[in-house]
């Protein structure tokens, strides 16, 4: 059935002297798609040369990062020299990093957040300078390194932390806050919003710390303080 249903489709897209064939490509580029994992096979365009024959001239294939481990030998040819360093850095430590042009560097836990909280950084005219998602089982040690990758931006200028402990506790924010912090010996401004599990600990701890901390109640008071510090 899977081929004759190929074969079908072939002769619609126009392979009439060699359907068969193009029907063979097509259940081999099927898969090839289940096979890899991927999550896009593009070939553009298969076509069919002046003797019949029918080949994929062009394509474009990804692939599904949460199947690295299934897919070891595929992963090793990626060419990592292509590749932002900080988004190399941030993959090492299961975080979620895009580096994008502004001052205003910015770590949420949640995509979902994370679009807002760059959303609400230009309403108050200020530019983010990454998405940097931290997730949801997110620990110290993944906080401390997603403060190093923020710091070694040289365009950042302000550092918006945007945390809902929902299933995060926000102590263990706040813990990799200071550490990152006294680590790195943070010079630039630094406001963090906290809402949620265990938020007074955590407030708590960075009011304690002797840093030089500012603390946000909403998202709006937030991005003005943050915007302000970057010197927009």
């Amino acid at each position: 059935p899977l081929f004759r249903s190929a074969e079908e489709l072939a002769v619609r897209l126009g392979f009439d002297k060699n359907a068969a064939d193009a029907a063979q490509q097509m259940i081999r580029l099927y898969e090839l798609f289940v096979g890899t994992d991927a999550t896009q096979v593009e070939i553009n365009p298969l076509g069919e040369t002046g003797d019949g024959q029918v080949f994929c001239f062009d394509a474009k294939v990804n692939f599904d990062d949460n199947a690295q481990f299934r897919q070891k030998d595929i992963f090793a040819m990626e060419d990592q020299s292509q590749t932002d360093p900080r988004e190399l850095a941030a993959s090492k430590h299961s975080l979620n990093y895009i580096g994008m042009d502004g001052n205003i560097g910015c770590l949420v836990n949640g995509a979902g957040l994370a679009m807002a909280t760059m959303d609400i950084i230009q309403l108050h005219g200020g530019t983010p300078a990454n998405f940097l998602d931290v997730g949801g089982g997110v620990n110290e040690r993944q906080v401390f390194e997603a403060f190093h990758i923020l710091s070694r931006d040289s365009q950042v200028r302000a550092i918006f932390v945007n945390i809902f402990g929902g299933i995060v506790n926000c102590a263990t924010i706040a813990n990799g806050v200071t550490k990152a912090c006294r680590d790195i010996q943070l010079k630039i401004p630094l406001v963090v919003r906290l809402q949620g599990n265990n938020v007074d600990e955590a407030k708590a701890i960075l009011q304690n710390s002797g840093l030089n901390i500012e603390l946000a109640e909403t998202m709006d008071d937030a991005a003005e303080k943050v915007v302000k510090g970057a010197g927009v």
